[in-house]
């Protein structure tokens, strides 16, 4: 309410036409959502009651398959709107005010230490306002193995909120605290919450679903951060909250959506999976299970028997495996090499080097610096939509034909654009075919490259080991990033468009590696995609995938 107070009294232009874009928008589609959810539950439980008697009239054991209900549906909504959605906030809404920022740095040292910083300490400065997000995510993906197991999937979800929230509150008084602490320990907060939501959700969400819908709810996180991140460029409009004294509104306008959302997470069931296989609940697992499918739990016989199945036939669910154990265990070699390859390939492929660059090709194609911005903006739109369209494309084609053409093709036009780039100068039509391959490499790197890594983790790990494999791969994103993030800038003073080359080079790397080892996941269980596998390097998943389904 503080929060909401403050932007009040800012002007009342740009603030009604923020509540339209965020809070008016959410409360007009969700409130009634939380309305009948929080006050009156016993709805629900009529509703439920009644579509279960429907199902036993209607549905046996073994017609039953599993799809679209009510809980499952809120869950993507929750989870992609308060948790993911924040991640890609914070990782695009800090370029546009970052002059401001330092100014306001700059005289906060100068008013509390009587310490004037020049440009060079003010750069350093501004580096690790912008990297201490990254080291927050590292350590967040370490942490979140650790929460999930103790915690449960979804009040480890919670923690990712309580700590967004924390983080967006600091942006908002460190301006009138004058501490530039403040805004660094935000920054901390928020990367903390992103490294927790990118190793937590996916994991939560494929756990939720059933088998035909796991690739339908892991691209609901990697969607959020891509709405995210348009969400963060609109609203650094500068009719929007992009001029120079609303930066810490802009900041933390993203915490009304994280409000909103995250009272519904406490009436989301906890995932089966991890209640059954994992803590060895039985009866609650079956509960919850039957609460998130809407029917009678003698409708799931087939589902619970997998669980159990599950429990078993692996040797995951004997103890708890930690970050350590799972590097350690040869049968789950290949499978961490998949996911994190596939994680950190999707940063080091060059994406956000090519967002860095995507303005200044805007300029030099004769858009105007706002146009250029709403060209980048549109870059973001179809990162967006592809994201969208991949819950059409991946029950139909499968993960390895989609990812395995997008990285292709990633690499193919990354090089191209080295190409273009480098004789930009030169002739007079290379700067819209430098366009074209911007607009073409955030359309093709959305379909494969961008969602597929971020869920994969839970497709090819099994139950026990899952929390850790998922903490692995978000680490290696986290860490791909960072490490763009510190060689892009001295690469780009040494070799220019070239650095595009480098980036191509890995991508293909990439291709060549999961073309040799990555096996179909769609309709196998993560055990039977973990035995494949279980030989190291020395597996031919492939082989054994195409004989075991002849």
């Amino acid at each position: 309410m503080r929060m909401i107070a403050a932007i009040a009294g800012h002007g009342a232009a740009s603030i009604a036409l923020t509540y339209f874009v965020v809070g008016g928008w959410l409360c007009d589609w969700y409130w009634p959502i939380f309305t009948l959810c929080s006050i009156v539950p016993s709805t629900f439980d009529v509703t439920t009651a009644l579509i279960t008697t429907e199902h036993q009239h209607l549905t046996t054991s073994h017609d039953y398959k599993g799809g679209w209900s009510f809980y499952l549906v809120l869950a993507g909504i929750v989870t992609t709107l308060g948790s993911s959605l924040p991640v890609g906030y914070n990782i695009g809404v800090v370029n546009t005010p970052a002059d401001v920022i330092k100014s306001f740095c700059n005289e906060s040292f100068i008013s509390r230490y009587d310490v004037v910083l020049d440009e060079k300490w003010l750069n350093v400065l501004w580096s690790f306002v912008v990297s201490i997000f990254i080291v927050g995510g590292c350590t967040g993906s370490i942490l979140g193995a650790v929460l999930a197991n103790s915690l449960g999937r979804k009040m480890a979800t919670v923690v990712t909120s309580v700590l967004s929230v924390a983080g967006g509150v600091l942006f908002l008084l460190c301006q009138k605290a004058n501490s530039v602490e403040m805004l660094i320990l935000g920054r901390l907060l928020v990367g903390l919450s992103g490294g927790l939501t990118t190793s937590i959700v996916p994991m939560y969400l494929t756990e939720l679903a059933p088998a035909a819908l796991t690739g339908a709810m892991g691209v609901a996180c990697p969607m959020g951060v891509n709405v995210g991140v348009l969400v963060g460029q609109v609203m650094g409009l500068e009719f929007i909250l992009g001029r120079a004294e609303d930066w810490p509104y802009l900041l933390s306008v993203y915490v009304l959506l994280v409000i909103i959302c995250l009272p519904l997470l406490f009436i989301l069931p906890e995932s089966p999976k991890y209640l059954f296989v994992v803590k060895k609940n039985e009866e609650r697992a079956v509960k919850e299970l039957s609460r998130l499918r809407g029917v009678s739990p003698s409708v799931l016989s087939d589902d619970i028997e997998v669980l159990r199945e599950e429990v078993r036939g692996s040797q995951c669910a004997s103890s708890e495996w930690s970050m350590l154990r799972v590097l350690r265990d040869p049968r789950l070699r290949l499978p961490l090499l998949l996911a994190c390859s596939m994680q950190a390939g999707q940063q080091t492929s060059g994406i956000n080097a090519v967002f860095y660059y995507s303005q200044t090709i805007f300029k030099q194609a004769g858009l105007s610096v706002q146009n250029s911005q709403y060209a980048t903006i549109g870059c973001g739109f179809i990162n967006v939509c592809t994201a969208v369209l991949m819950l059409k494309l991946l029950p139909r084609f499968g993960r390895r034909p989609l990812l395995l053409l997008s990285v292709f093709t990633a690499a193919v036009i990354l090089a191209a654009l080295a190409a273009c780039m480098r004789f930009m100068n030169v002739v007079s039509w290379m700067p819209y075919v430098c366009m074209i391959a911007v607009l073409s490499y955030v359309l093709v790197y959305g379909f494969g490259l961008g969602p597929i890594p971020y869920f994969i983790a839970s497709e090819i790990f099994e139950v026990g080991p899952r929390p850790a494999g998922m903490a692995w791969g978000s680490l290696a994103n986290w860490g791909g990033n960072f490490l763009v993030g510190m060689s892009f800038p001295s690469m780009r003073e040494a070799i220019g468009p070239y650095s595009f080359l480098v980036f191509s080079g890995v991508t293909a790397a990439l291709f060549v590696f999961q073309k040799i080892y990555f096996p179909e996941t769609r309709g196998k269980t993560p055990a039977q995609v973990t035995q494949l596998c279980s030989r190291g390097l020395q597996s031919k998943p492939l082989l054994a995938s195409d004989l075991s389904s002849v």
